[in-house]
């Protein structure tokens, strides 16, 4: 028997080694034998933004990077702030005439979108032209697409304008007719993420900040648009009041486009404006090719000041952290780095988080109060910086927001499913032995008991007084004033700054500029953080599995949909949560 064992594990072994050997040598041709297609910028070229690829701030790069660590990167990735670098030097490009967006559809959030259109006007004002063109605009798509020099629909397009709206599902009346249910423990009056299972109908407090967050958004939006487009926010309120831009008859006619025309004719009209034969075709690149062709990312070596962006991006939970989830790990390790490193003068924590674990946020705190007492520390909040992504955030000597970023959310809540009733119904029984009265905890298949109760509620109470005093001693308020506008409820960056919760409105190249004024810096470099630690079985973990995985994703929203896909995932993200958590009590899609 042995001997049949010791052969199996020989030939596992080799298994393993060809496999590994196999990998290894993908791996180096990838990185050593090249094939990267060379990318030339013409002349005369246009440049076509596409954002359909782009999802996150920081495109995300790997510690102490090997070949196989190479592989977990795809070809060519860029992040947002590397487009919006890449359109600041396209500014300057003689080469680049102009921007191209065509039947654009970005995964961009609010204050994405906001800083994209910011960065677009600032290209304009070198006399380069920007144009579009879409069959159907969406709303954000338009609200992006609007600083164009020409705005074109397709004949038998569509336009959205219609204003914001927000609908919540509530689940109580379900849980009593089936026996589902969660447990809820929340501080917060403001905490609506666990109100769909305690009412069947919205709260009056949640009603009155989800009307101000809408109308701060709106307002914002309407502004920009109004700006652009030359007309009067009154009259794109009226707008949007009567659908009154739903066709392409009657946007053209209400001046939100400029030209009703086939892609075809939009084409031709970039030649026209470039000079070019209509028998020709006109010079073109990608905004992802452009960017990695002008290595947006390389540092200025003859600059020995750095200012260190460190990104912080996703649900915050434990560990070392990726491009699409914060971990106090790498956040941790970066901020150690950028202390020790005496080229840096002053640090940027760029967050775009809904929050997520309470302790984790609570020890990235941490390390940021450490770091303050060496080096200036500024916030730049993106798209979220809401509940633990403003835990992370109130400790920084300064804090700057879009208008349109959704911040605040302090507050805390645990859910705890409980399945008792629905047990009962089906005939099902639950017996513990203990060893203590305690000792069996949370089960949810018996009724929770008023002891366990209060002793969570005494752990949640206990993390938001931890929460409000962050923010009071971070934000030079007192605790009585930060409960007052906390207790979970969301504010936009507009709203944030009057009450005190953000410094100054502004993008990451505001706070980048600011940190270097309080590090004492006037002629700098940035340096991008983290880098991401992966050990040998993460890294095998993710080649086995990388392409299944991809194959899978491709599947499942193709037979689900691409929304449906997307609650496949919530689900998934909610599973990895552990104790109490500060996060965001929704997801806003603009």
């Amino acid at each position: 028997m042995n001997f049949i064992k010791n052969v199996l594990a020989t030939v596992v072994g080799i298994f393993l080694f060809f496999v590994l050997s196999f990998f290894i040598l993908i791996g180096i041709a990838a990185v050593v034998g090249g094939g990267e297609k060379e990318i030339k910028v013409e002349d005369q070229s246009v440049i076509e933004l596409d954002l359909s690829e782009i999802v996150f701030d920081y495109s995300g790069k790997y510690k102490d990077e090997s070949p196989l660590q190479a592989l977990l990167k795809a070809e060519g990735k860029v992040g947002f702030i590397d487009v919006l670098n890449a359109i600041k030097l396209a500014k300057t490009d003689s080469k680049i005439k102009g921007i191209s967006i065509i039947n654009n559809e970005s995964f961009l959030g609010l204050a994405q979108s906001k800083e994209l259109r910011d960065q677009l006007i600032d290209f304009k004002k070198s006399g380069k032209f920007i144009y579009s063109y879409a069959n159907f605009f969406t709303q954000k798509e338009y609200y992006i697409n609007s600083v164009a020099d020409q705005v074109y629909i397709n004949p038998v397009g569509e336009l959205e304008f219609k204003g914001l709206s927000s609908e919540l599902l509530f689940f109580k009346d379900f849980q009593d007719k089936t026996g589902l249910k969660f447990e809820v423990i929340r501080h917060g009056k403001y905490k609506s993420a666990v109100e769909p299972f305690l009412n069947q109908e919205m709260s009056p407090e949640n009603r009155e900040q989800m009307t101000s967050l809408l109308n701060s958004v709106w307002n914002t939006i309407v502004t920009d648009i109004s700006a652009s487009r030359k007309i009067s926010v009154a009259k794109l309120n009226e707008i949007a009041n009567n659908l009154e831009a739903r066709t392409p008859e009657l946007a053209l006619q209400q001046k939100l486009v400029d030209k009703i025309a086939y892609e075809d004719e939009y084409h031709s009209a970039l030649k026209t404006k470039l000079k070019v034969a209509q028998n020709e075709e006109y010079n073109k690149i990608s905004i992802a090719d452009y960017t990695n062709k002008n290595n947006i990312n390389v540092d200025d070596l003859t600059k020995d000041d750095v200012i260190a962006v460190i990104y912080a991006q996703g649900e915050i939970n434990e560990g070392e952290g990726d491009v699409d989830f914060i971990g106090e790990g790498s956040i941790n390790r970066s901020l150690k780095e950028a202390r020790e490193d005496e080229n840096i003068k002053a640090i940027v924590l760029r967050v775009d988080s809904p929050g997520g674990s309470a302790l984790t946020s609570e020890l990235i705190w941490r390390e940021i109060e450490l770091t303050k007492k060496s080096k200036p520390v500024v916030v730049s909040m993106g798209n979220l910086a809401a509940s633990g992504g403003y835990y992370i955030s109130c400790g920084a000597n300064a804090i700057f927001a879009e208008p349109t970023t959704i911040t605040g959310s302090i507050g805390v809540f645990g859910m705890l499913p409980n399945f008792s009733q629905l047990a009962n119904k089906m005939g099902i029984n639950a017996e513990q032995v203990n060893t203590h009265k305690n000792a069996s905890g949370y089960s949810p298949f018996e009724p929770i008991t008023d002891e366990y109760k209060s002793i969570a509620l005494e752990g949640v109470e206990r993390t938001y007084k931890t929460f409000v005093n962050r923010v009071a001693t971070g934000r030079k308020m007192k605790f009585e004033n930060v409960d007052a506008i906390g207790q979970g409820r969301v504010w936009t960056g507009s709203d944030a700054l009057k009450i005190g919760l953000v410094d100054k409105l502004g993008n990451l190249d505001a706070a980048i500029k600011y940190a270097a004024t309080l590090g004492k810096s006037k002629e700098y470099r940035v340096e991008t953080y983290p880098e991401y630690e992966k050990n040998f079985n993460e890294i095998l973990e993710h080649l086995a599995n990388a392409k299944i995985y991809q194959s899978k994703e491709a599947y499942l929203k193709e037979e689900v949909g691409e929304e449906n896909y997307i609650l496949i995932d919530k689900i998934r993200k909610m599973k990895k949560r552990k104790g109490i958590q500060a996060i965001l009590p929704y997801e806003i899609n603009f």
